[in-house]
């Protein structure tokens, strides 16, 4: 199987030299369908695109203030974890974060510092939350992106609120959806890697767990005794272990911050790890991707680097 992995490696490195770019490109507008859909969609390829949404009074009513009279009372979903790493590997379990009903004013009081709990706050319950939890907002924005819609010929599956403390860390993953993340303040600091780098990404199983804050304040991890084992990534792109794991050497991640008013376009299937500044806001919509040519193309590279890194 040594060959399939030296396949793999050469496969990755001509991806990186004949088609993508070394670093994510700037659209200072947003882009007419068809040509979106021909030099991003198609080639699966990120990009930031300023001047998206600026016509959406989300960017100018979004304050604090706004945001407790319009929803201050609001019971939403709120993830709370010990150290702001929620859906991720600790030790040999996969951990969720507990999950919490808190009044919106509640969670704005523990952001902007007026009221101290032990843990990590942040707003993330990907289920179309603002258009479930927050239908109040949904006049400050628009339900999808129209050039974007009119490209895939759908609307999106699901519209999410983001809303955390700068601690808050989303690990790295991927997600089956053609993703159009939308910075409201602040700005979010991601790192991505193509699916092509797929043979240099550790993957392991793990047992299923959820953290649960104690009375005492201290967090345990709790099993889910009844649940498959998950497979997720160990490594931390902002500290690899490269003892551990020498084939991430071959990656080439590219890093990007998208500031307040801009938007990224992130392609289904790539890895990518995000963190923000403190009472970062944001809104992302998820188009369901269309499982064809692409969608077979990258499951075949998946198997392949399964079957390569299981061989060496």
């Amino acid at each position: 199987m040594e060959s399939v992995q030296e396949r793999l490696v050469e496969f990755s490195l001509e991806a990186h030299d004949l088609y993508l770019n070394k670093s994510v490109p700037h659209l200072e507008g947003p882009p007419e369908p068809l040509q979106f859909y021909r030099d991003w969609i198609g080639p699966n390829k990120p990009c930031i695109i300023r001047n998206a949404f600026s016509h959406w009074p989300a960017l100018s009513r979004w304050t604090p203030e706004y945001l407790r009279e319009k929803i201050g009372s609001k019971m939403i979903s709120v993830a709370v974890t010990p150290n702001g790493y929620a859906d991720a590997v600790a030790g040999d379990r996969f951990v969720m974060p507990e999950e919490r009903q808190m009044s919106f004013s509640s969670v704005l009081d523990i952001i902007e510092g007026t009221v101290q709990k032990t843990g990590v706050f942040y707003i993330q319950k990907q289920c179309s939350n603002l258009l479930q939890e927050l239908p109040e907002l949904v006049d400050d924005l628009e339900p999808h992106v129209p050039w974007m819609s009119t490209a895939l010929g759908k609307s999106p599956d699901a519209v999410n609120f983001w809303l955390g403390e700068a601690n808050a860390v989303t690990s790295m993953h991927k997600d089956p959806y053609e993703n159009l993340y939308c910075v409201i303040s602040g700005e979010k600091h991601f790192i991505l890697l193509p699916p092509t780098d797929r043979p240099f990404i550790p993957y392991g199983l793990y047992q299923s767990a959820v953290y649960q804050e104690q009375d005492g304040g201290e967090f345990k991890v709790i099993d889910n005794v009844d649940s498959h084992k998950v497979p997720w990534i160990p490594l931390d792109p902002l500290d690899p272990d490269m003892e551990r794991f020498p084939q991430y050497r071959l990656a080439r991640p590219l890093c990007c911050t998208v500031k307040a008013g801009e938007m990224l376009y992130l392609p289904s299937l790539w890895f990518h790890h995000v963190r923000q500044s403190h009472g970062c806001i944001a809104v992302n919509f998820w188009y369901d991707m269309e499982y064809d040519i692409k969608y077979n193309y990258f499951q075949l590279l998946e198997s392949l680097s399964e079957i390569a890194n299981g061989s060496s």
